[in-house]
């Protein structure tokens, strides 16, 4: 078993644009001769490699506790594709995926509000990018809004620079905020070893 771990680095990426910057407070340290080191850390939901819930964009969706936690573990696809993906592109794709879609595009692959649409009347739990957000900055609502509805969990800002397409297992679990509209996550990949077992 090979494990890739797939996760930005929440306090070095980039934030999306207009969010604020991380800030981390040290409010005791062993170097000051204090007893323990004890950090604070201020960011927003959405930095890092992150998970946004319905809610995100939907006012009756479902906060980040209350998906379920078989959303976030098991097959999944890898596809590497760069550009806005529509709904043609997803019809054509969609029957060679597993119910989670991660998308390796250098931070270029994002999805139209007709791939949205397609994805809605799917069978597909979750959809993943290595891009800051699933949707192109020109049609961010209507894309996010309608994944929401469909009940669609979103995995934004992945590194899967060093992953090949094809099938693995997903575990990306968020951090348990309850009644928020997303959470950090450590995203993994297991990829199972060829060769003799």
């Amino acid at each position: 078993m090979i494990i890739h771990d797939i996760s930005r680095d929440a306090l070095t990426t980039p934030v999306y644009e207009g969010d604020p910057e991380p800030e981390v407070e040290q409010l005791s340290s062993l170097e000051n001769l204090d007893d323990y080191n004890l950090s604070c850390v201020r960011m927003t939901t959405h930095t890092g490699t992150h998970i946004d819930a319905p809610l995100h964009y939907s006012e009756d969706g479902q906060s980040i506790d209350m998906l379920r936690l078989n959303t976030f573990y098991g097959k999944c696809t890898v596809i590497s594709v760069e550009g806005i993906l529509t709904g043609a592109d997803m019809e054509r794709l969609l029957p060679y995926c597993k119910r989670r879609v991660l998308f390796r595009g250098c931070g270029k692959t994002f999805l139209s509000y007709s791939a949205a649409i397609v994805l809605a009347d799917s069978k597909v739990v979750l959809v993943g990018t290595d891009a800051d957000s699933i949707a192109p900055s020109f049609d961010e609502t209507m894309t996010h809004r309608t994944l929401a509805r469909a009940g669609i969990a979103i995995l934004e800002n992945l590194n899967l620079d060093a992953i090949r397409p094809g099938e693995y297992d997903l575990c990306a679990f968020p951090i348990k905020l309850g009644g928020l509209e997303a959470a950090p996550c450590r995203a993994i990949l297991f990829e199972m070893e060829k060769g003799l077992n």
